[in-house]
């Protein structure tokens, strides 16, 4: 019977500084999920990779190929930093993720998005197989129902609104402050909300100066292209960085100019991306405070009050669901085996009766079927109590060495069709006038 398991490090095991070596671009995703299903010889793989985590599910295959994989994304050994999980502790990881257990700031909306996307493009690329399918559909349901059943999203905070909390630490009254939002994407468009409902004057710069100015103008921000970054740069008192660059965009060649023209103003500077946008040389700088999603778990910390209590009865729901998919999963291999297990048992006897055939010449065809019900009476009462015990013991643990126990002592291999045996086969019993034939 296959397992889940799952590999991974999130903002609990590893700095920023290696999740982003290990981060895979949202576009490639469910191509690399693909990829690595096949070169590590898993039957089904997904692939999630968010600003606090970058983990690889997978049901049957090599744990430790993945685990070299992402050693050579890295480039060095993150032992350290690895967390494994299987069977039952795999899925409850799974649970707890998309119900924002696990997450920096519990109750946060976002993880459950990327879950979704994470799943649909390992699905889209042929990477899921029955297991995950079930797995991640399921974890679906569970975070709704944590939603539903608990007060876990009663004033959740996401990455975005720490930031926006912190930037309101900082100065206390965000009110006539300029707050420069670099970026325009999920994270962006959640900071401006958060930033704009504290009062800041917010000013937005983006790549794409359309998306700049549609994101600004629905939260009363003004748009700004990418060239006016340092210009903006030189104005402002807070910059939230979010962007999906691959590589820095705010440098120490581009704050020089910066710091020159801010005259000892100082300026804060939060970056919630992963990979980041600001070298973290910039934070070394004269007058320049920068903090990186690492530095807001503390600020995150002192905001869970009615979350954390609402995340006791969610814990609960979780074990609940897992036990759940633990039955789904156990009794996965029973059909299989009850098939195999009837027709190992009727092969046998039919072999030993065609041995006996040959001294009956003058058995006609009425007196052939009333054997061949014989055969079937004498199958269905050999495997009575077997078939009995495994279905009794279906979704128990013990349960599962039962079924492996009879798989073993009755050699049946593989996996046995689940389809009705008594309408697929033909009977054994052949008419007079065929028997003899050559084949």
């Amino acid at each position: 019977m296959t397992d889940v398991f799952v590999v991974g490090i999130s903002h609990k095991t590893s700095p920023v500084e290696l999740r982003e070596r290990l981060a895979v671009d949202d576009k490639a995703v469910g191509e690399t999920a693909l990829a690595l299903q096949q070169g590590a010889a898993l039957r089904e793989a997904v692939l999630l990779s968010t600003c606090n985590r970058v983990e690889v599910y997978a049901g049957e295959g090599d744990e430790r190929a993945v685990a070299r994989w992402l050693e050579e994304r890295a480039g060095g050994s993150i032992s350290d930093h690895v967390y494994i999980h299987r069977g039952a502790d795999a899925v409850q990881h799974a649970f707890r993720v998309a119900a924002s257990l696990d997450s920096m700031v519990v109750g946060e909306p976002q993880i459950l998005g990327q879950f979704k996307d994470a799943y649909a493009a390992a699905k889209q690329a042929g990477a899921i197989g029955t297991l995950l399918d079930r797995c991640f559909t399921k974890a679906f349901a569970v975070a709704k129902r944590v939603r539903s059943e608990t007060r876990i999203a009663e004033g959740s905070v996401s990455v975005s609104s720490v930031a926006s909390d912190l930037a309101q630490k900082i100065f206390e009254d965000l009110r006539g402050r300029r707050v420069l939002l670099i970026g325009a994407g999920e994270m962006g468009e959640q900071a401006a909300k958060h930033l704009r409902q504290a009062g800041a004057s917010l000013y937005v710069v983006n790549r794409s100066l359309e998306k700049a100015e549609r994101l600004a103008e629905e939260h009363g921000g003004i748009a700004r292209s990418i060239e006016m970054l340092a210009a903006e740069l030189s104005e402002a008192d807070v910059a939230i960085a979010s962007t999906s660059s691959q590589r820095f965009v705010i440098t120490p060649e581009l704050m020089r100019g910066v710091i020159k023209a801010r005259r000892h103003r100082p300026l804060f500077m939060i970056d919630i991306a992963v990979p980041r946008d600001v070298d973290p040389r910039v934070g070394e700088m004269d007058n320049v405070f920068l903090y990186d999603v690492d530095d807001l778990q503390q600020v995150a910390q002192e905001n869970l009050g009615e979350r954390q209590r609402a995340a006791t009865n969610a814990e609960q729901i979780v074990v609940a669901e897992v036990e759940e998919f633990e039955r789904w999963r156990r009794s996965g291999a029973l059909k299989p085996t009850i098939v195999g297990l009837r027709r190992r048992v009727r092969g046998v006897l039919a072999a030993e009766l065609e041995r006996t055939l040959p001294r009956l010449p003058d058995l006609g065809d009425r007196e052939r079927k009333s054997l061949d019900k014989m055969l079937d009476a004498m199958t269905n009462k050999l495997v009575h109590r077997a078939i009995s015990e495994l279905k009794s013991s279906a979704g128990s643990p013990d349960g599962q060495a039962l079924v492996e126990t009879t798989r073993r002592l009755f050699d049946i291999e593989g996996d046995e069709s689940t389809e009705d045996d008594e309408e697929r086969r033909a009977p054994v019993l052949e008419p007079a006038s065929s028997r003899g034939k050559a084949s």
